[in-house]
């Protein structure tokens, strides 16, 4: 019977630990150049999306918005960058402690790549990203977001 509470308080207790885990991921971030910041939530549909709500020059010399214009698909070229999902698509996985499944666009080569995150030692207001191709990890670059305080 102790058996059978033990397991079922465990089955209990790992979704939450798991829960709190990824819940971790959630916030606002600003980038590696400290010029933009991302806002990450969680989606209805459970996965992980991150969206840019600050630059720190939002504005082209003109004083036009910037806008997405390196993007391949030129419907998009005219979307301004405030307001653009730069990180979509991850889930936690809580075997790997990270998040997978993702991608990051990047708005200077209008390129998506394959991305993955994770904090390290514990510290939970630095993200590491992982952008690669091809499904290579070894194919990539690597870039760090500190938690805005």
């Amino acid at each position: 019977m102790k058996k059978v509470l033990f397991a079922f308080s465990i089955l209990l207790f790992l979704p939450l630990t798991s829960f709190a885990q990824a819940q971790k991921f959630t916030g606002e971030w600003i980038t590696a150049s400290d010029s933009s910041s991302v806002e990450i939530t969680k989606q209805p549909n459970g996965k992980y999306a991150g969206v840019i709500n600050w630059l720190m020059v939002p504005n082209e010399d003109d004083g036009t918005p910037k806008v997405d214009k390196e993007n391949p698909d030129s419907k998009k070229q005219k979307n301004p960058i405030i307001g653009l999902k730069l990180v979509k698509g991850f889930t936690y996985n809580a075997k790997k402690d990270r998040w997978d499944g993702g991608s990051i666009y990047d708005p200077d080569n209008g390129k998506t790549y394959d991305c993955y995150c994770w904090f390290e030692d514990g510290n939970y207001d630095v993200l590491y990203l992982k952008g690669y191709v091809l499904g290579m990890k070894f194919l990539g670059r690597e870039t760090i977001w500190n938690r805005k305080k």
